[in-house]
């Protein structure tokens, strides 16, 4: 750790190890939603049981066993960040817990039974959930005062890449289940989380590597700050951005289950319903360069643009997204067959959403942060999500009949989370306008800026 930089260098200009980062994002990113994409489908389609028969779940059982993995990806950033800022430090949690995430995608690849289910699931989420508070955290941490500026927009750039990885991914990876088999739908999404961990290393001398703090200056900030933070902020993200995962994961379940029943073609094409995933991040991408350089200045006419406002005004906006679903379902009810385009309509709606709460709330949990409380703090984001795929999770448990069907159907499903997102969105907006942000960033290397102003003079 001696011979790495353990200050971001005081410069205006991007730092040199954010290249790295990005395409270590988008490979990873590729390997956990190509995986996802079938996650669903190969539970009620194509799961076999250990005599090598088909042993397949129930609809509603599929989606509790889904929204369970991504509440555990969410939930273990808790072990990670502890494991990062006490102990190991960002970089080699990372290296580490990604080696856990390549298992568990070849464990899912090579048993396709329960067994091979579980164990992978169960790997992948020790991995990818390990890593994530620690890669958001370090993606800031190579940035000090002088270039904060630009922090961002890195960031919003960071989230274009998992978008990219992702769109890919999930226009790929169900047809590849389909045509090919389940083995090669995760066979690779897990040579890209290989790539993606190359990738990772490869950047490792041009890292700013912020030392872990040790538990007693761990314990001191946490008292001094953490706690505090943690309180204020969890508010705001447990009650408000909570709800907001909670609907937009079920894009991975209810809404892959619904397009079953919708006319999927397009241009003569017809679209596998897992593969209608890929619309998300595809808008994703038109839609970050869309609001950093139109929507957001054109809006700082009338009103300055905060985070908390950008947060709020997603929310409230994903609330139409699920109205557009309640509608496909009450057409599908009457006996129809209504074409995909509602379906991505509602798709457009939720990720303007998107860029609003999850981008922003990304970013304001790091800022947030004190400095050697980074990962942990940001946690706070990463475990929103776990929380709010506890309420589909039940919905699903409780609410299904002894015969694998549920007793909150249709248009009823769909009407009461835009009931929950609704009454989340306003609660998000009371307690928005009680809290008085606090902005932390790395010090800089002092030796880095006269360097730099040597280097004008001449």
């Amino acid at each position: 750790m001696a011979s790495y930089r353990t200050k971001p260098a005081a410069t205006k200009g991007m730092p040199t190890g954010i290249p790295y980062i990005i395409g270590n994002e988008a490979a990873e990113r590729f390997s956990f939603y190509g995986m996802k994409a079938v996650l669903v489908t190969f539970m009620v389609s194509h799961l076999m049981g250990p005599d090598g028969a088909l042993a397949t779940m129930s609809e509603s059982r599929a989606k509790f066993w889904t929204h369970f993995f991504v509440f555990a990806v969410y939930f273990t950033p808790l072990l990670g960040s502890f494991l990062s800022d006490v102990f190991w430090g960002k970089y080699k949690t990372i290296m580490i817990l990604s080696v856990v995430y390549c298992l568990g995608h070849f464990a899912l690849a090579l048993d396709e039974t329960r067994v091979g289910l579980f164990v992978g699931l169960g790997l992948i989420a020790l991995g990818a959930g390990g890593i994530k508070p620690c890669v958001s955290a370090h993606v800031g941490d190579q940035f000090g005062r002088s270039n904060q500026f630009r922090l961002a927009r890195v960031f919003a750039w960071f989230y274009f890449s998992i978008n990219a990885g992702a769109v890919i991914a999930q226009a790929l990876t169900p047809k590849l289940l389909v045509n090919v088999g389940p083995w090669a739908a995760f066979g690779l999404p897990g040579v890209l989380m290989v790539l993606a961990t190359i990738m990772f290393w490869m950047g490792r001398n041009t890292f700013v590597h912020i030392p872990p703090a040790g538990w007693t200056h761990f314990k001191n900030d946490f008292i001094e700050h953490g706690w505090s933070i943690i309180r204020r902020l969890g508010l705001l993200y447990f009650f408000g951005v909570s709800m907001f995962w909670a609907l937009f994961d079920q894009t991975a379940t209810a809404w892959v289950l619904q397009a079953q029943d919708m006319d999927r073609v397009v241009l003569g094409y017809e679209l596998e319903p897992g593969q209608l995933l890929a619309v998300n991040p595809f808008l994703v991408l038109l839609f970050i360069p869309l609001f950093n350089y139109v929507i957001y200045p054109f809006a700082e006419r009338f009103v300055k643009v905060t985070p908390l406002r950008k947060m709020g005004t997603g929310l409230f906006l994903a609330v139409t997204s699920f109205v557009v679903c309640a509608f496909i379902e009450s057409r599908i009810a009457a006996g129809e067959t209504p074409t995909i385009w509602w379906q991505v309509f509602a798709y457009v709606l939720l990720t303007a959403a998107e860029i609003l709460v999850s981008i922003t709330a990304l970013e304001f949990a790091y800022t947030q942060a004190p400095n050697r409380l980074k990962s942990v703090v940001m946690c706070l984001y990463l475990v929103s999500v776990a929380v709010g795929n506890l309420l589909p999770m039940a919905v699903n448990l409780f609410m299904e009949n002894p015969d694998g069907t549920t007793k909150l159907t249709g248009v009823q499903y769909y009407l009461f989370f835009v009931w929950a997102m609704l009454g989340a969105a306003i609660l998000f907006a009371l307690l928005a306008r009680r809290y008085l942000p606090r902005d932390f960033v790395q010090e800089e290397d002092e030796s880095d800026k006269d360097l730099e102003a040597e280097v004008e003079m001449h």
